[in-house]
């Protein structure tokens, strides 16, 4: 029966209790141990079966309870405690306003006073917008799949601790990510649960009549209507565009939010439109006026087609014009290390859903189709939407140093003249959010010890230092009241999910019996993809056997969990295989796979374990955060030289499995990998774990806990990540777009007449002669003078910069790791009309040096040489 009203019912309050509701709409509580241990004070069994969900609970817990709590005045000085701090987290003098002073906008906008164009009613302050498909913030927000939603949602944490002017948008959807069950043979089934946004903390936008914001989004023959929600995330607003709404006729486009990563490849561009396009007109809706945006992967990448067509239909701007806007105020981060996890869609799905993008830009089909092509040329090539992003950014980095290194490869093809180490895709290393992954008890240790500005203290910062003045034995019996709660929750876990499949008494009544909670237990916790590797560490069955359970005072015990994507048949089997080995092989006590991997079971993992096992396929982890995690709780790391730990200090915060080697082979490569790890384990790491002292404390074991603590803390955070992101990206991004778009958006216009007549002459330019002093044999220290006549083609010297490049010649003939050095203009030679260039070298070291020219592109407000794509070189 359908209803002929709805009613939107909220927690009725005592009014001492009032205060609550604004704690509880904030996810400043997920990070903060006093509100969250006051939600958990409410009522323990409420908020574990609410999944920690304050707002539910509060509409859920009894009157009678309220009431209760009310005239509690223990209860009440917490919830006042909490309350205060929550008003100083927001009052505080933040990094963001230390770094970087309001009055630099100011400035740049002094030569548009007295303006009367549209532009001279810009807001007078930035505004950064971070797009991502997912943002895993909290358990009782299941928006998420992965490890990009957690780095999306602790990216957001760590703006609002900054205090970066940051929003987030995404999509919210009604299924979330899927829970994950077990049938009796180890096969991983899938339940989506239904979402209800009026029970979490969510706060539908709406005009100041009461009626909801909406925007609308063009689908071939029909518009799609969205409404807007917002997730409060300390002082970051997240905003989610949400189509489940009675506004769009059919099922269909109710569904486009329905479920993550759902549906074909028809949803998935529906998708990507309504959080590309639907996510600018939803800020637009706002009020909003970003000045920098960042496209977290490639599924957002058709905001800049949107902003493209405001900037041309509302400002008058060409397409040119708009494009250089546009560019110069975008990032990119890829997180994709192989190709085959890049979007890409066909030519005529493209043209068929944003063809009238390209109308409105004036381009032609394979004009628009190029802008997501690598080879502009190849008209079957389909549409890459991690090419559409970079070739809209000002600035694209990996997540890691090594994944800076294999997307420049990736995607050299854009650069084909460039050296591959100067493809301009740089690196940031991906980080976590300390106190949103670190336990309560271990924060509070930092806190005595450190003080309270460990979570956000850098690398040179001395605190550090402190860490090794935490006395050994406390260090240890914090770590091991950490084991001991995941070793009960386990048990609890295991025990619920074999009620739930309808078990009998023994096999529940075992559940409580798994694991011991003074044995060395390793961790291994993430998505089941097969590069991954999850059983490697099953390759030789009878030797892990051996080393599990072989010596009875020095046993070993397996923790696992992670979901495989509900497509992905290999990555169940997997699980099944795991669960098949812990039957078939007796080793239930010793080896667990943890049903339905979410936020929680993570936290607790990465605090409760005492080694983090990880064995991708190098390089194929892109960054991987799980082990920063563990590192965070003084765990140890067993890896794979990939993602972040190539860059970490392996030998003293853990151990590497191999030395970085690369395979044809693959099988072989497991071979070596697995017997590395057996080797690992038997000779390193179990021996350490149990080499104790009279007081049962592993000595060797603490120091080196103490060691992944001050090494890797202060590093492999998303405080220094956000902090990085600021100061390399948004705020050069935010200064350029105050730039291109001053006096009625002047410099674009320049910008975009000079690059025509850039690209017009530049195939016109010749390089006539180089003239080198001295011969083939030359001494270190020896000055070489260079002069080169260059026919610039009609084109100015300040249009242009001239390089010397040297560097080693390989063995290919090739220049290698070259070092660029501008040559200085002389003016022309009157006889032949040609430029004249000259420069020194000076090579510092012996052996085969080569040299050449170049010539690049420069104007001032050109971002970066590399973005036309053009480069000469002498032949």
């Amino acid at each position: 029966m359908q209803p002929i009203r709805t009613f939107n019912v909220t927690p009725s309050l005592p009014p001492r209790l009032e205060p609550l509701r604004k704690l509880a709409y904030n996810l400043h509580w997920d990070w903060n141990v006093e509100t969250k241990d006051l939600f958990r004070r409410l009522d323990r069994d409420l908020w574990e079966s609410s999944r920690h969900n304050p707002v539910l609970m509060l509409g859920t817990i009894s009157q009678t309870r309220l009431q209760e709590l009310a005239e509690d005045e223990g209860f009440i000085a917490q919830m006042e405690r909490a309350v205060q701090q929550l008003e100083d987290y927001h009052h505080r003098l933040t990094w963001y306003h230390k770094k970087r002073k309001l009055g630099q906008q100011v400035k740049q906008m002094g030569s548009m006073e007295g303006d009367d164009s549209s532009q001279s009613k810009i807001q007078n302050s930035e505004c950064y917008v971070y797009f991502s498909m997912e943002f895993g913030l909290a358990d009782c927000v299941p928006i998420y799949s992965g490890g990009l939603g957690v780095l999306a949602g602790d990216h957001l944490k760590s703006a609002s601790d900054l205090g970066l002017p940051l929003v987030g948008v995404g999509l919210l959807y009604q299924e979330g990510y899927f829970s994950q069950f077990l049938n009796a043979d180890g096969w991983q089934s899938e339940h989506y649960p239904i979402n209800d946004f009026y029970n979490m903390p969510l706060h539908l936008e709406c005009h100041p009549d009461g009626t909801e914001i909406r925007i609308e989004v063009d689908y071939p023959g029909r518009k799609v209507y969205a409404r807007i929600w917002r997730i409060q995330v300390g002082t970051v607003p997240l905003y989610l565009l949400d189509t489940n709404i009675d506004a769009n006729a059919s099922q269909y486009d109710h569904d486009i939010t329905d479920r993550l990563y759902g549906g074909d490849i028809d949803m998935r561009i529906h998708q990507e439109m309504m959080l590309g396009i639907g996510g600018v007109r939803a800020l637009r809706a706002l009020g909003l006026k970003p000045t920098a945006y960042h496209m977290n992967e490639g599924h957002s990448a058709f905001l800049s087609l949107e902003r493209i067509r405001v900037l041309m239909q509302e400002e008058g701007l060409s397409y040119a014009q708009a494009t250089a806007v546009v560019k110069s105020s975008s990032i990119f981060t890829t997180h994709t290390p192989v190709p085959a996890g890049i979007d890409l869609f066909p030519p005529d799905k493209v043209m068929y859903y944003l063809g009238y993008y390209g109308d409105g830009f004036g381009l032609k089909r394979e004009e628009f189709l190029a802008l997501g092509r690598e080879e502009t040329g190849d008209l079957t090539a389909p549409f890459s939407m991690a090419i559409l992003a970079i070739k809209m950014a000002t600035f694209v980095n990996g997540v890691a140093q090594l994944h800076g290194v294999v997307s420049r490869s990736m995607f050299k093809g854009l650069w084909p003249d460039l050296p591959l180490e100067e493809v301009p895709i740089t690196a940031i290393t991906n980080g976590v959010h300390a106190r949103s992954c670190v336990s309560p008890v271990m924060q509070g240790l930092y806190d005595r010890y450190l003080g309270p500005r460990w979570e956000r203290a850098g690398s040179t910062d001395p605190l550090w230092e402190r860490v090794t003045s935490i006395p050994d034995e406390e260090l240890w019996r914090y770590h091991e009241r950490c084991r001991a709660e995941l070793v009960v929750f386990v048990r609890e876990r295991l025990a619920q999910k074999l009620r739930d499949r309808g078990a009998s008494p023994a096999e529940i009544g075992h559940a409580g019996e798994v694991l011991d909670p003074g044995v060395l237990t390793i961790g291994f916790a993430r998505r089941f993809a097969t590069y991954k590797r999850a059983t490697l560490w099953m390759r030789d069955r009878e030797r892990i056997k051996r080393i599990l359970q072989a010596n009875k005072k020095r046993k070993v015990q397996f923790i696992i969990a992670g979901k495989a994507h509900p497509h992905d048949i290999p990555g169940k089997e997997l699980i099944r295989e795991i669960n098949h080995f812990i039957r078939e092989e007796g080793m239930s006590r010793s080896v667990v796979f943890i049903p339905d991997y979410d936020l929680h079971v993570g936290r607790l993992m990465v605090a409760g374990c005492d080694v983090w096992l990880n064995t991708p396929r190098r390089p194929r982890e892109a960054s991987g955060t799980s082990g920063m995690k563990a590192s965070m709780n003084g765990l140890l790391n067993l890896s794979v030289l990939d993602g972040w730990w190539d860059e970490a200090d392996y030998v003293r915060t853990g151990w590497p499995i191999g030395h970085g080697e690369d395979y044809d082979d693959l099988n072989y490569q497991d071979l070596v990998e697995a017997n590395s790890l057996y080797e690992l384990l038997e000779q390193e790491v179990v021996p350490l774990f149990y080499e104790r002292d009279t007081e049962d404390i592993p000595r060797g074991w603490v120091s080196k806990m103490k060691d992944a603590i001050r090494l890797n803390c202060p590093f492999f955070n998303t405080a220094r990540m956000v902090r990085e992101y600021g100061t390399r990206a948004y705020f050069a991004a935010s200064d350029r777009y105050f730039t291109m778009t001053r006096e009625g958006y002047r410099p674009a216009r320049e910008l975009a007449d000079w690059k025509n007549k850039l690209f017009d002459r530049w195939y016109k330019m010749k390089i006539e002669s180089i003239d080198v002093s001295g011969g083939s044999q030359i001494q270190v220290g020896q000055t070489i003078n260079v002069k080169a006549r260059i026919d610039l083609a009609d084109l100015s010297a300040d249009d242009l910069q001239v390089q010397l490049y040297t560097g080693l010649v390989n063995a290919s003939g090739d220049i290698v790791n070259g070092v660029p050095a501008v040559m200085e203009y002389q003016g022309q030679d009157p006889q032949s009309g040609t430029s004249i260039y000259t420069g020194n070298i000076t090579y510092t070291y012996s052996g085969l040096q080569g040299m050449s020219l170049r010539i690049l592109p420069k104007h001032e407000y050109l971002s970066s040489p590399y973005d036309l794509g053009l480069i000469l070189w002498a032949q």
